[in-house]
Formats: structure tokens, sequence, C-alpha cells
């Protein structure tokens, strides 16, 4: 039979997506959970996978096509045998497609981009929908919002079919909670779960109607390793209950029904830290901002004396749209201080055999976010939003820092949450996982969403004076940092070399002014140049 797939709700909310690339043509033969084709939305770059097996008949929407949520997008026979050779398709009224599988993410080193940070973007995927039975094409719809599988990390060698010890089983794909309900949860936040072997049936979801989020399984897995008893799900959000018994127990218990604001965007954020997603890398160079600068992407190469139109689509398209809505909305103004840190420098290199110790890539940004938390701590007008349509001023008691991050898409804002709870290592790890996984294309969507003030490196691309980056609307400010460099100074009255670098803060000259700006940097400035006042604004 011929099934109609429709365009899923990949996020909250959203609308509508561009369709960026095709994975499949008409008459590929698709297993269950292939991808099928890549969707940008205003948030996220989705990979969504196929809720059927069959052969591909017809794509209804071209590279470039912006889709309303529900519209059919691609028509797949169901019917076709595994042993039948795949039979001609239908003329398609889609345009060019991409190759039958999906390209590799974007290669590079760096972390962190030129100026600018407007906007995110997350290899994040669609939420379940639906509870039909198993087989039905509700069911299918349903499966639809799964993302690709990927494989758990091999753990120790032990008997057949039996988990780890710690480790409860992962959920079979679809599969539904104990009580028989559908698990809402992206196909990223599914793939984090199976990494870090939680069974996502038990967590308790915080997001909209009871979504399991990123931030959900990682403060299960956290509870987990921690030997606490982490709180099943509840049966429908039920009653507050007991702890969940060990694995292995058999009995899910019930726990309470959690508030349905997402952990991104909740006053004070989740309740701990962050479990990474991915092993940081080595330690970074000492005499350089970090992370380190990305290759260069690769551009279509332009006839000579000719020229070369290229489609302004996905990623590039949502970060124009953003940087237009950003410079048009709020009235920017660039403050610039020069700063010594040359004992930060000096920090950091005796920090450093304890970082590679313990596997951590620690860089400045780390402490650069410390210092930047402790002034928004005293100047709570630059941790906030502007409301428009009500005219208010939101300020913001919890402090989610965006970490600006150059791809070869384009840039993308992972989000380092509830920094001023989270020790210099503690962030030095979150800022390698997320950087990697945003590189790779694979960064779930609640980590690039919910920040309150965003830091973009310039100094890891040779960024070596000053720079004018752009708000990452609706926030209120961004700080570019620049390239440390020995120069020599004048102090008391002799010429040394220091390490000096450049602090860029651009701001809404709407909610915040120029003495405001002035007192913030100079705070900032205060805790780089000698961060063992750090030490004392700790609780």
């Amino acid at each position: 039979m011929a099934y109609e797939f429709r365009l899923p709700d990949v996020g909250e909310g959203i609308h509508e997506g561009e369709i960026v690339r095709w994975l499949v043509k008409p008459g590929d033969r698709i297993q269950e959970d292939q991808p099928l084709v890549e969707v940008q939305t205003d948030k996220a770059t989705v990979e969504i996978p196929s809720p059927v097996a069959g052969v591909v008949r017809e794509l209804r929407a071209k590279e470039g096509d912006v889709v309303p949520v529900g519209s059919v997008i691609v028509v797949i026979d169901t019917e076709a045998r595994a042993d039948e050779p795949a039979r001609a398709a239908a003329p398609a009224t889609a345009g060019p497609t991409g190759a039958g599988a999906p390209a590799a993410g974007p290669a590079g080193a760096g972390a962190n981009p030129a100026p600018g940070a407007g906007t995110a973007a997350a290899a994040a995927g669609p939420a379940e929908a639906g509870s039909s039975a198993a087989g039905a094409p509700g069911a299918a719809a349903a499966r639809a919002a799964r993302g690709a599988v990927a494989a758990r990390p091999e753990g120790p060698a032990g008997p057949p079919g039996v988990a780890p010890a710690g480790v409860a089983p992962a959920a079979a794909p679809g599969a539904p909670a104990p009580d028989g309900r559908r698990v809402l949860a992206t196909p990223a936040t599914r793939r984090l779960a199976r990494e870090l072997g939680v069974d996502i049936r038990l967590v308790p979801g915080t997001g909209p109607a009871g979504r399991v989020t990123a931030e959900d399984v990682r403060a299960f897995a956290a509870a987990r390793a921690a030997g606490a008893q982490p709180v099943a799900a509840a049966p429908g959000g039920g009653a507050p209950g007991a702890a969940l018994p060990a694995a292995g127990a058999g009995s899910t218990l019930t726990a309470p029904s959690p508030t349905g604001v997402p952990a991104a965007t909740r006053p004070g954020g989740p309740a701990g830290p962050a479990t990474p997603v991915a092993p940081p890398g080595p330690a970074a160079p000492a005499a350089q901002a970090a992370p380190e600068a990305p290759a260069a992407p690769g551009v279509p190469a332009v006839p000579p004396g000719g020229e070369q139109r290229v489609p302004l689509r996905g990623l590039r398209k949502r970060i124009a749209e953003k940087m237009v809505q950003s410079m048009y909305t709020a009235p920017h103004v660039t403050h610039v201080e020069e700063v010594d840190v040359t004992e930060l420098v000096e920090l950091r290199r005796t920090a450093l055999p304890l970082a590679e110790e313990r596997g951590i890539k620690l860089t400045y940004l780390p402490f650069i976010a410390k210092a930047v938390v402790a002034a928004l701590q005293q100047f709570p007008i630059f941790n906030a939003s502007l409301d428009d349509e009500r005219q208010e001023i939101v300020l913001k008691g919890y402090y989610h820092i965006g970490v600006a991050t150059a791809t070869d898409e384009g840039l993308i804002v992972p989000v380092v949450r509830d920094v001023d709870r989270k020790s210099i290592f503690q962030i030095a790890r979150e800022i390698a996982a997320l950087t990697e996984a945003a590189r790779a294309r694979r960064i779930a969507l609640d980590d690039v969403r919910g920040s309150t003030f965003t830091i973009t490196n310039v100094g890891a691309l040779g960024g070596g004076v000053w720079s004018t980056p752009i708000i990452n609307y609706p926030e209120v400010a961004i700080l570019g940092v620049h390239k440390f460099r020995e120069t020599p100074v004048v102090r008391d009255g002799q010429i040394v070399v220091r390490t000096i670098t450049y602090l860029a803060l651009s701001f809404d000259h709407r909610v915040a002014d120029g003495a405001d700006a002035v007192r913030f940097v100079n705070r900032i400035k205060a805790y780089l140049e000698q961060p063992s006042l750090l030490f004392l604004e700790m609780a």
C-alpha cells in the first residue's frame, strides 16, 4: 500500500521546515528508521527517518521548498517485498535529490567563530506523535519521530541478553513505556539515552506534554552514577512515589508529575550539572585563546572571469534571518576594553597537568565564562531579554551561557547551563562535548536553546584587536574575546612584556546604557586580570 509520510513537528511549536537535502530518491528501497531527508527549522537541522520500510515512490517536495508541518513530503510503497527488485518509480515531482545515504557531518578542529552569534542549529529530531497500535498508520507516524539508530558503546562482555551491572536495558525502538503510553522524545535525546545506557521509558519528562529532554536523560544518568536511585516516570504523570528499584527488579514506581516548562527555559535550570555527551579532547596549547580555529569550510569553485550563484538555504538562510532581526530590532553599541591576562595564562598553565590527568581539555573559555557570570550577578541587566510585545525587561536569575561555535555549515550556539553552579573543570568538559557535537551535527535541540548571554571567541581564529559582535537576539548583550598576545606595555614606569587581549561587548541600547556597559566590562576585566578574585565570589 502507498504510505504518505507527512512532515512531523520536529520541535516545540514548529509550523514549517525547509527541505535542505533528500537522502533518498524514487526507486530506493529503504528500511524503517533509515534517514529520509534533512529539514531546517528555526532551531535545528533535523535528519528525519522513515517510519516504515518499503520502496520510495514519489518525493512531493523539492530541495529548498518550505513545507508546512503536516504536508505530505514522500510516498512509500510498504507492500514491496524484500525479495522483489524495486519497481520503476513513478515520475517524481521533486527536483534533484541527494545520495541514498547521509553525508558525514562537518569536520573541523575549531569551536569558536568570527564575530556574531545570531542563530543556533542542531542535529535534533522530531518528537514522537500519537499512540496508535503498532502496525497502524498512527503507530508508523509515531515511529517517524525517532532518529536514525545509533549503536550504544559496548561495555564488558557478559552473558547474552544481560545488561551490564547498573545499566538499564535499552528500550526497543518505538517501544512504549511500561504503562503502554508512547514516550515523547527527539531522536537526539533517544540516541543520548542509548549512549548513556538509560531506558528512556523510565525517565520523567519535563518538556511540554511530558516530553523527555536531553537534560532529563542526563539528570537520570547522573543520579544513577552517583549511587542515588533515579525516580521512574509516572504512568500518565501520576502521583509521587518511591525511588526506582535496582535494575531488574521488574516494577516501576511513580514519580511527581513534572512541570510543563522545558529545562532550557526554567528559572534556575536543571537540578544539577549535566553529564557530558562526548569525551573531551586533549588539552589545548597554553598560549592561545581556546578552542582552536576550525579549518576553513569548502566553497564552490568559481570559474575564472565568471560568476556562480549559490542558493541561500538551510542554516545559512536562518543565520541571515537572525542577523537581520537582531540588527534591525536592537540598537547595537559596542564597548571595547584592553585586558592584561598574564595571571590568567599562568593559572591555566598551572592547572593544565591536573586537567590532562583527568582527561579534560582546559581552554581559557571556562575561566572567561565564570568571570562573565560573576559580573552578570552584579549587573543583572545584561542577563536579560526584552519582551517587545508586553514592553517588559525580563531579568533572569539563571545563567545559561551560549558558546558561539563555527562549523562548516555555519554558526551554532551550544548552551552551557547553570555556569554559576559548576566548576571550571565541569564547564570545560561540557564546552568540549557540546562544540564537538555541534561540529558533528549531532547536538540535541535542547542544547542550543535557552541561553541568557553569549560569548564569541574570535581570538581562536586569529582575531587580534577588536570586533563588533552581533547580539544573539533576544538576549541583550554578547561578549567578543580576542587573541591573547604578548605585548610590551608600561608598568610602574618600566616597559615589560605582558599577555594582552581585548574584550568587545555589544549590547542593546534600549535596555542598558553605556555607563552600565563600562562598569560591567570593568568587572569582567578585574576577574580576568586577578582570577583569584573569582574564589571570593564562590558560594
